[in-house]
């Protein structure tokens, strides 16, 4: 019996097991492992908080997958890797032995602490929903309608995101409160990458929702001063255990920490480790923005080479596409369309996004056995 083990509830992770709940493998022993089993598809993260979604709208139940899949699921996190034992060691202290293990683990934020501010870091996701919630509780329920400050540190697609739907949110919630916001970004444009009209857009939105857009600014506690919620939404960062050498286990990684992969997702330095999403770096060319659309991708591919790499079936290479279509969501009902060159806005660009979302995370709940739904035995 081989053993493949998943550490992560990533977006190419769940594409593996929806392809192994249809085709398993047999002769293969799978565990998955993450510390959350609802995972938030990023994509619909910004409606969330803009109020448009649920939060169990926006969620992949990872548990049921995995029972579909026929898998021993683990609720935990990885804390370290034995690449000479091929063990994986949990923050639980459970060791689990592997032939082949797939990484799809995300990546982090380490914001500075502030002293009169509440600071929410952007990712982990998981880690959002809780601090999000319990802040929004108790600023609704305050007495006292004291105007709040809301900055979001990032010019990236998340930044902008983000800051708007929190402030539209917020101002819908309680219409008797001043809600004042800025977005500051140490970079000198906004949304770099994005087309000049997509830029543009993004800038009528912000202006029109009363933001102050600060770039070539850091975010630190001068530029931050009076602000009573941040919302931190800076280039991703590798987890703990990557940037230790003494947890990594000695697999190759960049200089910031994330997983050196070749182009069929394997690691560089040992063949048996797979890599997908922001844990890991590109390595055969050009280093892959941390952006959600690249690991959709991924994931029919990683599932074929981690078929490979049990013996059955051929390779594949990732291809990473040059061009892929963004839609921001700008927290008012309206969406910001940008493929290279092009760039549009308005209400038909939140349809199609809307549209495109809910089919993506309805593809792991349709059509899955009427088991993989139910609780597992105790």
């Amino acid at each position: 019996m081989k053993r493949l083990v998943l550490v992560g509830a990533g977006h190419a992770h769940a594409q593996v097991l929806l392809g192994w709940a249809r085709d398993p493998l047999p002769g293969v022993a799978l565990t998955v492992v993450s510390p959350e089993a609802l995972a938030p598809y990023s994509g619909m993260v910004p409606g969330w908080l803009a109020g448009h979604y649920r939060h169990d709208e926006i969620v992949i139940d990872f548990a049921a997958l995995a029972r579909a899949a026929g898998a021993r699921w683990v609720a935990d996190e990885l804390h370290a890797l034995d690449t000479a034992a091929q063990h994986v060691r949990l923050a639980g202290g459970e060791a689990l032995a592997f032939d082949v293990l797939s990484l799809n683990v995300g990546s982090t934020l380490r914001p500075p602490p502030l002293e009169d501010a509440r600071v929410l870091p952007l990712r982990p996701l998981s880690a959002l929903r809780p601090a999000w919630e319990s802040w929004l509780h108790t600023w609704c329920d305050a007495e006292r309608p004291a105007p709040l400050h809301v900055a979001a540190v990032g010019g990236g697609a998340a930044g902008v995101e983000s800051l708007l739907a929190v402030v539209g949110h917020l101002r819908r919630l309680r219409p008797d409160r001043v809600v004042t916001a800025a977005l500051l970004s140490r970079g000198p444009q906004l949304l770099p990458g994005l087309a000049a009209a997509a830029r543009r857009a993004a800038e009528r939105a912000l202006a029109a929702a009363g933001v102050v857009l600060r770039l070539g600014v850091a975010g630190d506690a001068t530029t931050l001063a009076g602000a009573g919620l941040v919302l931190w939404a800076t280039g991703a960062q590798a987890h703990d255990w990557q940037r230790d050498a003494t947890r990594r286990g000695g697999l190759a990684v960049s200089d910031d920490g994330f997983v050196r992969v070749d182009e069929q997702l394997r690691s560089v330095s040992h063949p048996a480790v797979l890599a997908v999403g922001d844990g890991a770096h590109w390595q055969p060319g050009e280093a892959l923005p941390k952006a959600g659309v690249y690991a959709v991708r991924q994931g029919p591919v990683l599932l074929a080479n981690l078929r490979a790499a049990l013996g059955a079936g051929p390779w594949q290479r990732y291809v990473p596409q040059r061009r892929f279509l963004a839609l921001l969501a700008t927290g008012d009902g309206r969406a910001i369309a940008s493929r290279g060159p092009f760039g549009a806005s308005g209400r038909w660009a939140w349809r199609w996004k809307d549209h495109i979302d809910r089919g993506f995370v309805r593809r792991f709940t349709h059509g899955l056995p009427p088991q993989a739904h139910a609780a597992p035995p105790e």
